[in-house]
């Protein structure tokens, strides 16, 4: 992660400090802040540093299949459990397990974690036997968890174990003075990958990113930059080579996709279903494509799709 916000550099420090201490930690910020880097550094730079980081997505499963992935199964506990498989809390053992999205873990599962972090044992699905851990784990969520326990959707004395030490992730938009920062960092990391090598970047197009307010925070201003690399040609990166939303320029016929990509995991309710099918069909049906096409995670578009009743292979009649 670069930096020059004293607020960032702040949060370094203490990222510094609570790893050397084996307790949980809380990181709460935007989609595409980089919550998962703060884990990994947290992991990096603590005494478990040769352990295994294990991460899964809270909100990428539905809660029977996401049960089996954190605490594994037991050979016969369902069809197809062939064998025994161990979930990412014994594939973590004596290192650190990231939970991305905690706050969208059904309650019976809270429950299951919450016994699991108290005991320091796991029950895998169908299994009779606990099996111990050794795991330090660090969570993350977009969401204020106490609201969420207001409200009834999370457990107070699962919060109160995660967030020992609590972490706030600044947005890229109260810090945009990192944004020249790392757009030299990110055109250094792509020019290693891209056929097109980029020396320079206009003045211009480096003060409309300086003005965005990027929703999708760090992952959108990379997915940004990729479409400029695809879209322009040549060794400067100029303001026309930006999304339209991003410069402020009309779309072309060349440089854009329906009326620009979408920031990346932008608010779900900005994804309208004709949007996404008309990315699914450039795609041919393929998800993964259709979500890079957006400039989105799989993950966000999978959760939309599921909103709207979006089903590959089947359509919808749009409109009324």
């Amino acid at each position: 992660m670069w930096t020059r916000d004293p607020k960032m550099l702040e949060l370094f420090r203490l990222i510094s400090r609570a790893a050397a201490e084996d307790v949980t930690l809380l990181v709460r910020g935007e989609t595409g802040s980089g919550k998962e880097l703060v884990a990994q550094a947290v992991h990096a730079s603590s005494p478990r540093a040769k352990g295994p980081f294990r991460a899964i997505n809270c909100a990428a499963l539905p809660g029977n299949l996401l049960e089996s992935e954190l605490f594994g199964h037991a050979k016969g506990a369902f069809t197809g459990a062939v064998r025994d498989v161990p979930g990412h809390m014994q594939l973590a053992h004596k290192g650190t397990l990231f939970l991305d999205e905690v706050a969208e873990l059904p309650l019976d599962l809270q429950a299951k974690l919450l016994r699991v972090l108290e005991t320091r044992t796991v029950f895998p699905v169908g299994a009779r036997d606990p099996v111990p851990v050794d795991v330090r784990v660090v969570s993350a969520t977009h969401r204020a968890l106490r609201r969420e326990v207001e409200a009834g959707r999370f457990r107070a004395d699962l919060m109160y174990r995660l967030r020992v030490i609590p972490l706030f992730l600044p947005a890229l938009r109260e810090r945009p003075g990192d944004i020249p920062l790392l757009v030299e960092k990110l055109v250094e990391e792509m020019n290693v990958r891209s056929r097109r090598k980029i020396s320079h970047v206009s003045d211009a197009a480096l003060d409309a990113l300086v003005r965005y307010p990027f929703p999708g925070n760090v992952r959108e201003l990379r997915n940004v930059l990729s479409y400029a690399y695809v879209v322009g040609d040549g060794p400067r990166l100029e303001l026309q080579h930006l999304p339209p939303e991003v410069s402020g320029t009309e779309p072309t016929s060349t440089a854009s996709f329906d009326e620009g990509p979408t920031p990346s995991d932008a608010p779900s309710e900005a994804l309208d279903e004709k949007k996404i099918r008309a990315a699914l069909d450039r795609a041919r049906g393929n998800r993964e494509q259709a979500a890079k096409l957006l400039g989105l995670s799989r993950v966000t578009l999978w959760r939309r799709m599921r909103e709207l009743g979006i089903e590959e292979g089947r359509k919808r009649r749009l409109g009324p």
